[in-house]
């Protein structure tokens, strides 16, 4: 493993921690481009999401911030279905081109959302139907699953278009989201690695999680110190779309 896969993933924890998200989706690409088994990128991707999303979501509860948030509607039905996606077989090719397709639809609705969201307290008028959680959290909690993420980059930019709630809010559900997610689709994984697959490979990549718990530190701390949010949501929707081009060129190219 490579000082700049080290890197790589600390930077990631940095910028994507400090508007509430794992970093996940990212996490694999990046392990993809590595050369890594792919029965063993998602398992090291969703580890370093839970390491990176607990923290928020402990502060998110300690303020209060899921109460009337909707969250528990949605991972009711997200969860069994990140499961059932982490059990789901999927090719090296599949997930290339089914990461890409997705990270590129989530950067551009992260990107609409920086541009078109004002204040980070202002709750939304909209009713939304009871109908959308069971649809919102099995679809996205399903794709998640399959691809090995935590979901949350899928996740805020559709509850903000539908206007389930605060800004806040949706952070926090988003938190919340993620470490659920990451471990229902962990559990999915793992159980689904082949026989034949050497399992103990997964200890040489330890280094990445002290890396993901700096990352994230100084995530929490300071970037959004330096940086107004909506330029951090910025940098990350760019960060997203350049990993979707990448791996959809490598798709095509492949193909």
């Amino acid at each position: 493993m490579s000082v700049l896969l080290i890197f790589g993933f600390a930077i990631i924890a940095l910028i994507y921690s400090s508007v509430g998200f794992g970093g996940g989706s990212t996490y694999t690409a990046l392990l993809v481009f590595s050369g890594l088994d792919i029965f063993l990128v998602p398992i090291i991707s969703l580890v370093c999401n839970l390491t990176v999303t607990s923290a928020g979501v402990w502060k998110s509860w300690r303020n209060d911030l899921f109460d009337r948030s909707g969250v528990f509607s949605i991972l009711a039905f997200s969860v069994p279905a990140a499961f059932l996606g982490g059990i789901t077989p999927i090719s090296r090719e599949t997930l290339i081109l089914l990461l890409g397709g997705a990270l590129l639809i989530a950067g551009l609705q992260l990107g609409w959302t920086t541009l078109t969201v004002k204040s980070p307290d202002t709750e939304r008028k909209r009713t939304v139907p009871t109908w959308v959680a069971p649809i919102i959290g099995s679809g996205v909690g399903y794709l998640s699953g399959v691809v090995g993420i935590g979901g949350g980059i899928f996740l805020a930019p559709i509850l903000h278009l539908v206007g389930w709630s605060s800004p806040r809010k949706i952070a926090a559900l988003a938190s919340a989201y993620i470490a659920a997610n990451s471990l229902a689709g962990l559990a999915g994984k793992f159980l689904s690695i082949p026989p034949d697959v050497d399992k103990m490979v997964l200890l040489d990549f330890w280094p990445l999680i002290p890396a993901v718990i700096v990352g994230s530190f100084f995530g929490h701390r300071f970037m959004l110190g330096l940086f107004p949010e909506r330029v951090v949501k910025g940098i990350t929707a760019a960060l997203i779309l350049i990993v979707a081009m990448r791996l959809l060129v490598r798709s095509l190219t492949s193909a």
